[in-house]
């Protein structure tokens, strides 16, 4: 049984939201998380974009305490091997945010980063159905859930994902790759008569 996941500090500084707001950065996030610590180049690879760029955008998630250098996984003093601070992913409180000096613009920039992002998930979707090497699962569920039900069950959720995201660093070398899970869980839109 995998040990209770402590939910992280939610991210305060919106110099950080805009950090993370770059796609490849944002990528770069996701993969360190998913996959654990790796050298610039595996990354650049893993991209496919040049290594002095995923190199760039590795020093920019450094300079803002998103990822640090994991010498212990270093294969010698040269080499740079980087790994997430917050390897099972990090909150956002955008309304915290929104309220210190430049926060404003900052989660504008987030906020339409994260959507065009969504926007390519639900694109992707049907594309990706088609390949024979991936799988897809699409799903809008409705439950009925007090509020600290839905709290209850978002815990078991993120439990669950972080197990798997666990697990799923010993099956990179079976061949395993990154896939992206996109969860909202919010009431129901209501219907306007």
């Amino acid at each position: 049984m995998a040990a209770k996941r402590n939910a992280p500090e939610p991210l305060q500084d919106p110099r950080i939201l805009r950090a993370i707001s770059h796609p490849v950065r944002n990528r770069i996030l996701d993969e360190l998380g998913a996959g654990g610590p790796q050298r610039a180049a595996d990354m650049a690879k893993v991209l496919g974009v040049p290594a002095n760029q995923a190199s760039f955008h590795l020093r920019q998630l450094a300079k803002y305490g998103l990822v640090v250098e994991a010498p212990e996984e270093a294969r010698d003093g040269r080499d740079r091997v980087w790994r997430a601070v917050h390897e099972a992913g990090f909150n956002i409180n955008t309304a915290d945010i929104a309220q210190a000096p430049g926060g404003k613009a900052a989660v504008t920039v987030f906020r339409r980063q994260w959507t065009a992002g969504a926007h390519d998930a639900v694109d992707r979707a049907e594309f990706a159905e088609r390949q024979k090497d991936a799988m897809v699962m699409v799903s809008d569920t409705a439950i009925r859930l007090t509020k600290t039900d839905a709290e209850a069950f978002a815990a078991e959720l993120t439990q669950l994902v972080d197990d798997w995201r666990v697990r799923g660093r010993d099956d990179a070398a079976k061949g395993a790759r990154t896939y992206q899970l996109l969860q909202i869980l919010q009431p129901a839109r209501e219907v306007q008569a």
